[in-house]
């Protein structure tokens, strides 16, 4: 694939973690390379403990990689690219002290955007209103429902208005009301040419919602391609995911 094309690429990566002095590090990472297209919705799938929050935490340098690359826009990670990307991890850490109000004006003040901003009080109240939380925007956090606070997440990654949308379980917590809004606005942000990567064990939501998709297993990847190919001998994206986990294990 063209790099032009890709809003990230990821090469060669590697971690591997010691638990203690006395034993051997395990390698949680082995070359793990992927593209993430650029304007497209690209799932990242892999069982529990399979290297997905790893690969993120390497890719964001929120943990350091033992080697790799990892470029967006072919860019490596610089503040100029930080403030394209709106990320929700997977257990958002939340300031229970702040209103939703308050804690979307500090995630804007994050991003380089002045609250003196004319716009800012507008574009709080429409990204509140988008994940439902409009209405709350005078309340604490502390007083949010476990969904409430998972919407309130993805608010602060939405809020101004990212190139590259990066979420992490996004659909965690929500019943099925909330997962239904979340779809909604990933296919919303996707219409505007926004670029997003998200990971996830539920391939029913993956199979709705993506044009590409990267597997992981045991830390390497055994898919990175366009999801139609992927689903193509199979009649469903779970069965298909099966398959190439066994493939993967000869």
């Amino acid at each position: 694939m063209d790099t032009i094309e890709n809003a990230i690429q990821v090469r060669n990566l590697n971690k591997s973690f010691k638990k203690s002095f006395y034993e051997k590090k395990k390698q949680v990472l082995n070359n793990v390379s992927f593209d993430v297209p650029k304007n497209k919705t690209t799932g990242f799938v892999g069982n529990n403990g399979s290297g997905k929050t790893t690969s993120l935490k390497c890719i964001f340098e929120f943990i350091f990689k033992d080697s790799g690359e990892v470029l967006f826009f072919n860019e490596k990670m610089n503040p100029k690219i930080r403030k394209k990307i709106g990320y929700l991890p997977e257990r958002p850490y939340l300031y229970e002290f702040l209103t939703a109000e308050e804690f979307l004006k500090f995630h804007l003040k994050l991003s380089g955007i002045s609250l003196a901003n004319e716009n800012v009080n507008t574009l709080i109240d429409e990204t509140l209103n988008k994940v439902g939380l409009l209405e709350a925007k005078k309340k604490a956090l502390r007083s949010f429902s476990k969904g409430m606070l998972q919407r309130a997440g993805l608010a602060q990654a939405l809020v101004h208005k990212p190139e590259i949308l990066i979420l992490d379980e996004p659909m965690s917590g929500l019943d099925p009301d909330g997962r239904l809004m979340v779809k909604d606005i990933l296919k919303e942000e996707k219409k505007k040419g926004i670029t997003i990567f998200f990971s996830s064990h539920l391939l029913q939501d993956m199979e709705e919602l993506c044009d590409h998709l990267v597997a992981i297993h045991h830390g390497e990847i055994i898919y990175n391609a366009d999801l139609k190919s992927f689903m193509n001998q199979y009649p469903s994206l779970e069965e298909a995911f099966r398959n190439k986990q066994k493939e993967a294990r000869k």
